[in-house]
């Protein structure tokens, strides 16, 4: 399995809201693609990082959908927001 963890970091109140607009949209879409075990991405107590939680079940699910959220709404609408990831195989 495929998991990534880390967090997604805003520097402004815009960017913050262009999450929330985008967020519930790209969560359902994910949790619908084959492969993924589970997707959280909450708020944190700062109201400008968000905690990003992704289990997929291989690197080929977890590929499919780093190329769907690259080419979607959210990728586009998020994509100069800061991510902090770390990405490793479990068993």
């Amino acid at each position: 399995m495929i998991k990534l963890t880390g967090r997604l970091v805003c520097t402004s109140v815009y960017e913050a809201d262009l999450v929330r607009q985008y967020l519930p949209e790209h969560k359902r879409l994910t949790k619908e693609e084959f492969g993924c075990i589970s997707f959280e991405v909450t708020e944190t107590t700062d109201p400008l990082i968000w905690k990003v939680e992704e289990l997929f079940k291989d690197q080929a699910t977890f590929d499919a959908h780093q190329n769907r959220t690259k080419a979607s709404v959210w990728g586009n609408e998020t994509s100069t927001i800061a991510r902090e990831y770390e990405i490793f195989e479990v068993e």
